[in-house]
């Protein structure tokens, strides 16, 4: 009698198994990876999409702006999200890669709240990241040691950060901590006594505070009107054309649900908001 319930379970047990597995082959999975700043927005919509199709999974990774274009390039991601055109990285075939803007995103240089500096010009942050400017003194801060957090070359916030902040110069090497993520950088920012680093303005939070530049505001508006210069848009590449479970996330990516409730609520923008374009 025992052996034969004991079948009987095995049997409902694999019945479920392999119901579960055809669920799963009908839905489909893909993965999107890349920009960091524009993971809080992916990983979020990835959610809400998933809660609403049980049967479809997005994975949602980060990585880098660089990491991703050149993983949907390569086949490795289905999606490659970055903070750059695909045409500013010269390793890849972009030509190969379909755009999909679905945001604009802001920047700010980022400090140590103890800081007390509210303002610096493009002239001074070009001097403090290349290493001419050491001392919060020099722009009217304490005196106190200036500690850079930067973010690896492969990093998008960082390749737009040096283009629209830093005129394009090289920063300084071998002074400056180097992280990985933005959310790491956040947390180094709070937690050292005299640092600066950049963030995506869906990043910053009270552990932290921001910097005008050039005597402008990084807010909504002056981003929106193109008096705060620091911005760019949030792509999600794919290697042609979109089909498929991609096609349906992209699209949910720019449904009502995430463009007017989603992309504000988490600090970015719409693109359909935008008074200038690049």
């Amino acid at each position: 009698m025992f052996k034969s319930l004991r079948i009987v379970w095995m049997m409902a047990l694999l019945l479920l198994v392999s119901a579960g597995i055809a669920v799963y082959a009908a839905g489909g999975s893909i993965t999107a990876m890349g920009s960091t700043a524009l993971q809080p927005l992916a990983e979020q919509a990835a959610n809400q999409f998933m809660a609403k199709n049980p049967e479809k999974k997005v994975l949602v990774q980060g990585g880098g702006s660089g990491t991703g274009l050149t993983q949907v390039a390569q086949g490795g991601a289905d999606i490659g999200n970055s903070d750059i055109f695909a045409e500013e990285k010269a390793d890849i075939n972009a030509k190969a890669l379909v755009d999909h803007k679905v945001c604009v995103v802001g920047f700010a240089a980022v400090i140590n709240p103890e800081v007390t500096v509210s303002n610096l010009t493009q002239k001074q942050l070009i001097a403090i990241y290349s290493g001419k400017i050491t001392n919060w003194n020099k722009v009217g801060g304490p005196n106190q040691k200036i500690v850079i957090i930067n973010r690896p070359k492969s990093s998008g916030t960082r390749a737009t950060f040096k283009k629209y902040a830093l005129n394009g110069i090289e920063e300084v090497e071998g002074v400056a901590l180097t992280e990985d993520s933005s959310g790491t950088v956040r947390k180094t920012i709070a937690e050292t006594p005299g640092a600066i680093g950049y963030l995506a303005l869906s990043y910053i939070d009270n552990t932290v505070r921001a910097l005008n530049f050039n005597g402008v505001a990084a807010t909504k508006a002056n981003i929106i009107s193109g008096k705060y210069p620091i911005w760019s848009y949030e792509h999600m590449y794919t290697k042609g054309e979109a089909s498929g479970l991609t096609k349906e996330f992209l699209d949910y990516m720019m449904s009502s649900e995430v463009q007017g409730k989603l992309v504000p609520a988490l600090g970015y923008i719409p693109g359909s908001e935008m008074k200038v374009s690049r």
